[in-house]
């Protein structure tokens, strides 16, 4: 109702009123003080009844409660710009108004036809990210100008740093881009981007968005389990020993070596169950369980790293075929891709395979190997082709493919070689080649570092959003939404130093309005290897405040989540009449176009006066007739017996 779109019949020429102020005439007393000498005049407004009010507009029922409260009704003005956005339907208590043969007057406050108006409608920053790594992120812009606009934006942080980039806003239409920006120091800092008055446009309310953002000193931790040090593994260990913000340890099942492996990052034997859970991301190379490599232990241990502590977990098998045993252990459900078990050791080609992205990948981060989806699906064309590639029939139900064969096909279509896939609270990436290390030929480092950067950041993300001393807290979405359910997870550690495995998890969340909420997480399953999870539904966009604590665990945390969306009231969204045109049908009512104070009260003037009532009371049968007769007769009792006649 804040809208500026009521103009003047008498005076165009004068800037438009909004809504609320054209609305006050109409429900001034003086306005009605002709009709009320004839019947009651009760002025009421209305509102969802949330706190705070303002949040929502419920019209149906605010025509329910009235209906209930003045039983006498013998009509109703409705005065709205019929923007309803919670409750039920406001049709419904028009059907029950009409059934009391009770007209509504509908009196529309505002254009049915929007302003010129250009709205930031999300700003799609993620809960953290790292120093000295490019940071990308996604907006929204929405548009009902009539035609193109150009204009600079601009993405300011709370330490004073400016981004800005050139863009042109669709006429009547959606633009969906990016800004890129690499923070330098760590810190928790705010970031606003802005988009400046276009055109006409007379709202700015919208043209504006900020959100939290924690900048971190990045150690990721990773573990690589191979079999022969072929060289998929060979550049794959080098890219991410000399990538500054990841720890990288090796196991290698080398049968000639007569033990695990040699050098600084290698590990003298698989790590224990317990030791698994610091591990962000596990690479399982062409490793199955032949002798003298994985146990099915360590395969369950594998399994739950994954599915309770939102590890990552990356397939590379290799032409030797040992990965197609691990179908038969607890990571078979990993797997997003079945296998042609008639040729387990895969396929080789004399001339080099190219990879071709599917829709899914094209857009995909994972797979962005240049800033723009054009660039970067041309780089993905011109890559170094591979001579061997895994014996995947098809993907899995509920597994995403991103990359495909260029040539090579089966009965279900083309060969999947980028698969990706959520398993529990962790992620999972098959990559069916085995040669992503030649994409260095006269490049370097320049894709295949990217690539393999970008997967174990991926996948390392949502154990990465919040940690305290024995507490980890992730959420899904990573980008919530008001309105939608966000599913909060939290692993914990025991007194002992080992994952709880019972107990109560209370996660206290204030909304950015001061409202507190309490949900309390449980255990994720009777096996869960200290998850625990739980579910909450954010109606207010910004920063909640989380406060996660266990008294089993003798620990507790802070925390933030950020929640992007838009309030119900939105300023410069146009007049819906065709809601009050229904209530006015439905009721055989009227709707009255122009909002004229002498329009309106003689409408409602031409009511017709209610039908005088008959009541007929039959005195015999009043109970006060009866009580009547039992004192005549008493007093005639009483007087013969003073007079003796008994």
């Amino acid at each position: 109702m804040m809208t500026s779109d009521v103009i003047d019949a008498k005076q165009p020429a004068n800037d438009p009123k909004t809504r609320a102020d054209a609305a006050k005439p109409l429900v001034d007393p003086a306005t009605w003080r002709e009709i009320a000498k004839r019947m009651d005049v009760v002025v009421e407004p209305f509102s969802s009844g949330e706190q705070p009010p303002e949040e929502g507009t419920d019209i149906g029922a605010a025509l329910a409660q009235v209906a209930e409260k003045h039983p006498r009704l013998e009509g109703v003005v409705l005065i709205t710009d019929g923007d309803w956005n919670t409750g039920q339907p406001p049709a419904q208590a028009a059907l029950r108004l009409r059934m009391r043969q009770t007209p509504v007057f509908a009196v529309p406050m505002g254009a049915e036809t929007r302003l010129p108006d250009v709205a930031l409608t999300s700003f799609d920053v993620p809960t953290f990210a790292v120093a000295g790594k490019p940071l990308r992120v996604p907006f929204t812009i929405e548009s009902s100008l009539p035609h193109d606009e150009a204009a600079t934006l601009e993405m300011k942080s709370s330490n004073g740093e400016i981004v800005t980039k050139e863009v042109v806003i669709p006429a009547m239409s959606r633009l969906q881009d990016v800004m890129t920006w690499k923070p330098e120091k760590p810190g928790d800092m705010k970031l606003t981007l802005t988009v400046p008055k276009t055109g006409g446009e007379r709202n700015l309310d919208n043209n504006s968005m900020e959100a939290p953002l924690s900048v971190r000193k990045e150690q990721l931790h990773v573990l690589v389990v191979e079999s022969f040090p072929r060289w998929e593994y060979r550049y794959l260990r080098n890219a991410l020993e000399r990538d500054p913000g990841v720890e990288v340890h090796c196991v290698l099942f080398h049968p000639d070596l007569g033990k695990t492996g040699v050098g600084r990052s290698y590990l003298p034997a698989m790590p224990k169950e317990e030791e698994l859970t610091k591990y962000d991301v596990v690479f399982l190379g062409d490793v199955g369980t032949e002798k003298g490599q994985l146990t099915a232990e360590q395969c369950t241990a594998l399994q739950k790293l994954v599915r309770d502590q939102a590890g990552g977990l990356v397939f590379l098998p290799g032409f030797r075929g040992f990965e197609e045993s691990l179908g038969s252990t607890a990571l078979g459900d990993l797997l997003p891709i079945i296998w042609d078990t008639t040729q387990p050791h895969g396929w080789g080609t004399a001339t080099p395979g190219k990879f071709t992205l599917t829709e899914s990948g094209a857009h995909s981060l994972l797979t962005k190997l240049e800033d723009t989806d054009e660039a970067s699906a041309r780089v993905w064309q011109n890559l170094p082709g591979f001579e061997w590639y895994a014996p995947a029939e098809r993907a899995k139900a509920g597994a995403e493919v991103l990359a495909t064969h260029g040539t090579e096909t089966n009965r279900f279509g083309r060969v999947p070689l980028i698969v990706t896939k959520t398993y529990g609270a962790g992620k999972i990436l098959f990559m069916g080649t085995d040669g992503a290390w030649r994409w260095r030929r006269g490049v370097e480092d320049l894709y295949h570092y990217r690539f393999w950067g970008q997967v174990v950041r991926w996948m390392a993300y949502q154990r990465n959003m919040s940690q305290g001393d024995k507490m980890r807290l992730f959420y899904a979405p990573d980008r919530p939404r008001t309105g939608s359910v966000l599913t909060l997870n939290a692993n914990v550690i025991s007194l002992s130093g080992e994952p709880l495995r019972d107990g109560a998890v209370i996660a206290q969340i204030t909304a950015p309005s001061g409202k507190t909420a309490t949900v309390r997480l449980n255990p994720a399953g009777t096996d869960a290897w200290g998850l625990f999870t739980g579910v909450y539904t954010p109606n207010e966009p910004g920063e909640y405040k989380v406060r996660l604590s266990c008294a089993d665990a003798g620990s507790a945390m802070d925390s933030s989540i950020s929640v992007q969306g838009l309030a119900r009231e939105r300023v410069g969204e146009p007049a819906k009449f065709d809601v009050l045109r229904e209530i006015a049908q439905l009721t055989h009512g009227r709707m009255i176009d122009n909002a004229d104070p002498a329009a309106l009260t003689s409408a409602v003037a031409a009511l017709p006066l209610p039908e005088m009532s008959e009541r007929r009371v039959q005195i015999w049968a009043h109970p006060l007739w009866a009580g009547f007769l039992c004192l005549l007769m008493g007093v005639f009792w009483a007087g013969r017996k003073a007079a003796g006649l008994f």
